[in-house]
């Protein structure tokens, strides 16, 4: 078998990653996302406008900052995996065994 070099591609979508990093940090600003994930500013923020228009996230400003809470009982957007929640997969991803926390409440 060959060895696992850096690979050109990723298993996770951008969406998939921008919610892991609003995950691991709420008050996460745009240009902090698109430097994690080495993409433009313009990119993040179309991003994040998809998930908020979808549902998954509720922006709040805080101050001149958002902040971010994930939808966690949300099913995920994939027909062949609507019995699974994206508090489920986050849970799994981030390693966080703790319950994800219901709508409605800080994270």
């Amino acid at each position: 078998m060959g060895s696992l070099a850096a690979a050109n591609w990723t298993f996770l979508t951008n969406h998939a990653r921008v919610l892991l990093c609003i995950a691991h940090d709420p008050g996460i600003r745009l240009r902090d996302i698109a430097a994690r994930l080495e993409i433009t500013e313009r990119s993040a923020y179309g991003i994040v406008t998809d998930l908020t228009q979808a549902g998954y996230i509720i922006k709040q400003k805080d101050g001149r900052r958002n902040r971010y809470q994930i939808q966690m009982h949300l099913p995920l957007p994939e027909p062949t995996s609507r019995e699974r929640t994206l508090g489920e997969v986050l849970a799994l991803l981030t390693g966080d065994t703790a319950p994800p926390c219901p709508t409605g409440s800080a994270s």
